[in-house]
C-alpha cells in the first residue's frame, strides 16, 4: 500500500510540475525558469504542510525522487510544450486526480502528527493548492485557485471527509478513498460544467 501511495504521489508531483512548466513556457522563461516553476508547482504545498506540522526535513526535500520527478516534468514541458498543450483536457483530469490525492494524503499526514481534524483539513487543502499559488506568485499572476473553477473548495471537501472520519473514529483508508473521489468529482464538475463560487463584482 505504501509503495502504491508513493507511486500516486509521484504521479501527482509530475502532473503538477507540468502545469508549472506550461505556464513558464507561456511566459517565455528560460530553461532555469521552467525548472523553478515546475518544482514550485509540484512541491511547495507539501513543504508548507511539513514545516507547519514539524516534519523536518520536508518529505519532498528528504526524498530525491520528488524533485527529480518535478525537474523531469519541467524538461519534458520545455521540449514538448506544444504536445502537452494539445493534451490539455487529459492533463486537467490528471491534475484533478493529483489534487485529490494530495488533499487526502496531506490531511492524513497532519492527523498522524496529532493535529485536530479541522486543522488537518486546512493543511490538506494547503497541500493541494500551495504549489499552484507559489507558481502563480512567481510570475506575478493572481493565483488561479482564488478565481477559477472549484479548486480550493474541492481540496477542502476531500480533506474534510478524511477529517470527519478521524473525528468519529472511522477507518482512515476508506475515508481517504471517499475523500479523493469527492475532491476529484467536484474538480471534474468545475472543469466540465463550469461550476464555481460566486465572483465578486462592483455593487450598483
Amino acid at each position: 500500500m505504501s509503495t502504491l501511495l508513493l507511486l500516486f504521489d509521484l504521479i501527482g508531483t509530475f502532473v503538477f510540475a507540468l502545469s508549472g512548466g506550461v505556464l513558464a513556457v507561456r511566459k517565455r522563461l528560460d530553461l532555469f525558469g521552467v525548472l523553478v516553476l515546475s518544482c514550485a508547482a509540484a512541491v511547495s504545498g507539501g513543504i508548507v504542510r511539513d514545516v507547519l506540522i514539524g516534519a523536518h526535513p520536508p518529505a519532498s526535500l528528504a526524498d530525491w525522487r520528488y524533485l527529480v520527478t518535478a525537474m523531469v516534468a519541467g524538461l519534458v514541458t520545455f521540449r514538448w510544450c506544444g504536445v502537452i498543450e494539445r493534451l490539455r483536457n487529459p492533463v486537467q483530469l490528471f491534475d484533478a486526480a493529483g489534487l485529490a490525492l494530495f488533499a487526502v494524503l496531506g490531511t492524513g499526514k497532519a492527523l498522524a502528527f496529532g493535529l485536530s481534524p479541522f486543522a488537518a483539513m486546512l493543511l490538506g487543502m494547503v497541500t493541494g493548492i500551495g504549489g499552484g499559488i507559489a507558481r502563480d506568485v512567481l510570475v506575478a499572476r493572481v493565483p488561479v485557485v482564488l478565481q477559477a473553477e472549484l479548486y480550493a473548495i474541492a481540496a477542502l471537501a476531500g480533506g474534510g471527509v478524511v477529517a470527519l472520519a478521524a473525528a468519529f473514529g472511522l477507518p482512515q483508508h476508506p475515508a481517504m478513498v471517499l475523500g479523493a473521489l469527492v475532491c476529484f468529482g467536484l474538480r471534474y464538475m468545475g472543469i466540465r460544467r463550469g461550476w464555481r463560487l460566486p465572483v465578486a463584482g462592483p455593487r450598483e
